[in-house]
């Protein structure tokens, strides 16, 4: 194939290649071609592959063929796809012996492998025109100048050969990886619009030093002269340039270092394609002296954050999971992949960890074994195996590091031993401003200082022991492990103690307010990680427990009960079962075990922390009454409802009287107590309270507080029951709005919310968006809470009412049914959540024609119910009313017309008469009092019920719009 001068030569390549790249590149310019290769001409942001195609519509695609080239997942698997077809426009060269996919095998694809330069530069040069006969003798090569060479231009050499002036320490042959990060640093080297002095910049056992020696060697080809410096000692610098100056003939032996130095940097401004690695360095301020301008490379080494203002840093972390497996793997053969990923992943794929890990695990040390003393004695373990290319083992390094801080900053070590007891996430130190008695006095008066805290922390950032971002300090997960393992017991002990003060001062006051969930979130792990007994301050077990309190609300339950159990233990142990966080402890695990469903274990214990509370503080104390307004909410959870109420108003007196009507604990049990008495019955009793309830918190907490917005959602359920649906509608759809805004669309609190006004909006005829609600937040307390929360089962139930409002009655029928076997097993077959979704499966039996099915279910549940809640519970009267009906369906007419009076009289009584749920019964009623010839008494309550329902629910409700279609039927009977 000829390439024509208007063409252009797009050079496809892997990240490896990239050397070989550039060479081909400049080669084929300096010939007279038009060449594109992507970070010489395509800016940041150009779409790749639009670039990649327009070139290709201009041109020819000269594909460097290479082991890496061939790799799975390779970017240029692109490129093939855009020129399979047309393979006229394709030019392969081979840049090593790799296997060529069959696919590609009858292509002619000539070699450079193994040429002198000259050789390969004719070779590449023939490949691009294609075969010909030469019409001339050709011109001897050796004495050719190419186009950019008459421009005075000198190209990079063959890669692969190394320049005259090199010191570089030998190459790793076992280099894993690291191609994408080889890649970009050539890049920003190369960028002649910025300056050319790079920072590599990472944790010790990270790779920097081989990285840097990789990307000279890799490189090699583009420098006249590569010299190495080690700059761990800034003493020591001037004589390593020194030495170079005498390489390149400036200086001589005998110069002092300072005028052989000067004398470099006056020969590097004038000359070009040199490179310099300043390999370990740690100071910016010594180092940047020493670093020469001109239009050289320059690469840093170091531990150390501070490079901006002296060098561009670039980040070096550990390895990519895939690169790790492959390094693991290629040194223990016989490991399998899984294994591989696992070590990988408990070294945090750092290199120097991966290759002590492959040593010992070549020695004959299982993954199993090798991951067990990972845990155990890490210390031991990090300090086996180490590679000829590392100075030191892990160990030693962190080792050494901890003692370099030791020597520079006593707070900075303080702080590392603190986070090394702490959680491996990032620490967020801007927090630590809140008061704290009995916590360590030097750290705390650190914490105040911002100067003296950035100092300390630019101490350990140095040394590579800890990441210092946004306010937040890290200390990764190894080395944490590594520090913590090498602590002297008494430095354990003041780690300990300093680790209290930073959770004492950093903590905030409560765990319930919105402003402070950031904070809370931030700090979460490290309050989950400290041993309870090492927790010694009141304020650090404060936020111990109040940090399970927060995870509580999250609807985390399950992952705060097992912290909860150990504070609670562990605390009674040390403190005893009667001190002041003991008891605290207990209350708290006491809502966890309600929380997951243990709710006789969360009585007794609330019972118990009562017990002691009152013997201990006086039966007023605010404490005592609020484990009382908590005993409240367990009893009713374990069906001592009416038990419930009375505790719940006795309390709720006291808190009047000692706490005020105001304060927020006694507006809390209002609140409470407003849900028991619905519980009871006392639907009237339980809206008045509830409606005070909120008005008093709007005024106090504001409308936006989680309790305020808590109340108002139960006081929605409570103006529904009272027959006030459009304004609980409106109320619930507000409550919803407000709790996404504060608290989040997946809070337990929001998805309750939610569940309900998909009931609300069912109520007023909008079942379409109550289907569409229930629908996403069935999906959303699933992911949240799980298939088996009661909260999940509730609100597939009333999702199932839906789906049979809306016709799928089949649908609707299914979902029940797995619901109500959920339940069963969840809460027992006569806890009152049991029972509601037992008396919607009846309906929902009933809609698909299984009325008999519906009838014995229907009876069973009313049976429970009158035994559980009460005959006069309006959930009773409920199952009663549509019993009613279902006797009548199955002929049992006289039954259902006893049983449709009984429960009409009784909601008139408990309900009132205009209450929904009553006048359905009453609707109902009539039906079944026409069916044994009662036709007139029918009428009269039916056209009765009718302006009731049409001055409560509106005309065009489907239950008016029901007893409409029955009057009509009604008086044409009469007629």
């Amino acid at each position: 194939m000829a390439g024509g001068g208007g063409e252009v030569f797009f050079v496809s390549h892997a990240g490896a290649d990239r050397a070989w790249a550039e060479w081909v590149a400049w080669q084929l310019e300096d010939a007279g071609h038009r060449v594109e290769l992507d970070y010489w001409d395509w800016g940041a942001g150009d779409n790749f592959v639009l670039k990649m195609r327009d070139a290709l519509e201009r041109g020819c695609l000269l594909a460097l063929f290479s082991r890496a080239y061939f790799e799975p997942g390779r970017f240029t698997e692109e490129e093939w796809s855009a020129v399979v077809a047309a393979r006229d426009r394709l030019v392969p060269v081979r840049i090593d012996d790799a296997e060529v996919p069959r696919l590609f095998r009858p292509i002619l694809a000539p070699s450079l492998v193994d040429l002198e330069e000259e050789q390969a530069r004719r070779v590449l040069l023939e490949a691009v025109a294609g075969p010909a006969r030469p019409g001339s003798a050709p011109a001897y090569p050796g004495r050719a100048g190419g186009r950019l060479r008459s421009m005075g231009g000198t190209g990079p050499r063959l890669p692969g050969s190394l320049p005259r002036v090199w010191n570089v320490p030998a190459r790793n042959a076992d280099f894993t990886g690291r191609d994408e990060l080889l890649v970009q640093v050539r890049r920003a080297l190369a960028d002649r619009s910025r300056v050319a002095v790079r920072a590599l910049r990472g944790r010790g056992g990270v790779g920097k030093t081989q990285l840097a020696i990789e990307y000279a060697y890799r490189f090699a080809g583009e420098y006249e002269l590569a010299w190495w410096i080690a700059a761990e000692e800034p003493a020591l610098v001037g004589p390593q340039l020194a030495a170079l100056a005498v390489q390149l003939g400036v200086a001589a032996p005998d110069h002092v270092a300072e005028e052989a130095c000067a004398a470099l940097a006056a020969e590097l401004r004038v000359r070009g394609r040199w490179l310099l690695v300043f390999d370990n360095a740690e100071d910016p301020a010594a180092l940047a002296p020493h670093v020469p301008a001109g239009s050289g490379h320059v690469l840093i080494t170091s531990r150390s954050p501070d490079w901006y203002g002296h060098a561009v840093p670039v980040e070096v972390d550990g390895l990519a999971r895939a690169e790790s497996v492959a390094l693991l793997r290629t040194r223990v053969p016989h490991m399998a992949g899984t294994d591989a990923e696992r070590v990988a992943q408990a070294v945090e794929d750092l290199p120097l960890a991966l290759v002590q890990a492959a040593a010992l695990l070549a020695e004959g040390l299982t993954p199993a074994q090798y991951l067990g003393l990972l845990k155990e004695k890490i210390s031991a373990v990090a300090a086996e195996g180490r590679p000829h290319s590392y100075p030191h083992s892990l160990a030693a390094q962190v080792r050494l590091s901890t003692q370099h801080v030791a020597a520079a900053s006593p707070e900075a070590l303080s702080l590392l031993h603190a986070l090394a007891l702490l959680a491996p996430e990032p620490f967020p130190l801007h927090t630590c401003t809140h008061a704290a008695s009995g916590v360590s006095d030097a750290l705390a008066e650190l914490l105040t200082n911002p100067i003296r805290v950035h100092k300390v922390l630019r101490v350990l950032a140095g040394q590579g022991l800890a990441r210092v971002q946004g306010g937040t300090i890290q200390v990764h997960r190894l080395t944490q492990a590594l520090v913590r393992d090498q602590l002297t017991p008494s430095e354990h002990s003041a780690g300990t103690r300093a680790a209290d003060t930073l959770l004492a001062t950093a903590a905030p006051d409560s765990a319930t307010d919105p402003q402070t969930w950031p904070t809370w979130s931030a700090l979460l792990t490290h309050l989950l990680a400290p041993d309870p007994r090492d927790l010694t301050t009141l304020r650090a077990r404060y936020a111990a427990r109040e940090a399970c309190w927060y995870l509580m609300d999250r609807g985390n339950a399950s992952t705060a009960l097992p912290r909860l159990q150990h504070l609670h233990h562990d605390w009674a142990e040390q403190l005893g079962p009667d001190h002041h966080d003991t008891l605290w402890a207990a209350n708290h695990l006491a809502r966890a075990y309600d929380d997951t469903r243990d709710h006789s274990r969360a009585r007794d214990l609330d019972e118990d922390t009562l017990a002691r509370r009152r013997r201990v503080l006086g039966a007023d104390h605010p404490d005592v009454l609020a484990t009382a307004s908590n005993l409240a909410i367990r009893l009713a959870a374990v069906g001592e409802v009416e038990r419930a109420r009375v505790l719940g108003e006795d309390t709720l007196v006291r808190q009047r009287r000692v706490l005020g009507e105001d304060h927020p604990n006694t507006l809390r049990n209002a609140s409470n107590l407003a849900v028991r008495l619905s519980e009871v019955g006392e639907a009237e009793q339980a809206r008045v309270l509830g409606e005070d309830t909120l008005a008093r918190q709007r005024r106090v907490l504001g409308g936006d507080h989680p309790d305020t917005l808590r109340t108002a959602s139960n006081l929605a359920v409570r103006l529904a029951a009272a027959g006030e649906v459009e304004q609980a509608r409106l109320l619930c759809e507000d409550t919803l709005v407000r709790q996404r805004r504060v608290l989040g669309g997946d809070h337990p609190d929001t998805l309750r919310t939610a569940s309900n006004l998909a009931v609300r909006l069912a109520e007023v005829g909008e079942v379409e968006q109550a289907r569409v609600l229930g629908e996403d937040t069935l999906a959303r307390r699933r992911r949240e809470l799980g298939e088996d929360h009661p909260d999940t089962l509730i609100t597939a139930s009333n999702l199932a009412a839906d789906l049979a409002a809306m016709g799928e009655v089949e649908r609707a029928r299914v979902l029940c049914e797995e619901t109500l076997v959920r339940q069963r097993r969840v809460l027992g077959e006569d806890h009152p959540g049991t029972l509601t979704i037992a008396s919607n499966l009846a309906v929902r039996l009933a809609e698909v024609g299984e009325v008999e099915q519906a009838r014995v279910l229907g009876e069973d549940t009313l049976a429970r119910r009158r035994r559980v809640l009460g005959v006069d519970h309006p959930d009773t009267l409920r199952t009663a009313s549509n019993l009613a009906i279902w006797l009548g369906e199955v002929g049992e007419v006289e039954q259902a017309r006893v049983l449709g009076e009984d429960t009409l009289i009784r909601q008139r009584t408990v309900l009132g008469e205009d209450h929904t749920n009553t006048l359905r019964t009453a609707s109902n009623l009539a039906v079944r009092l026409a069916r044994v010839e009662e036709v007139e008494r029918a009428r009269v309550l039916c056209e009765e019920t009718l302006v009731r329902q049409r001055r409560v629910l509106g005309e065009d409700h489907p239950d008016t719009l029901r007893s409409t279609r029955l009057l009509e039927t009604l008086q044409g009977d009469t007629d």
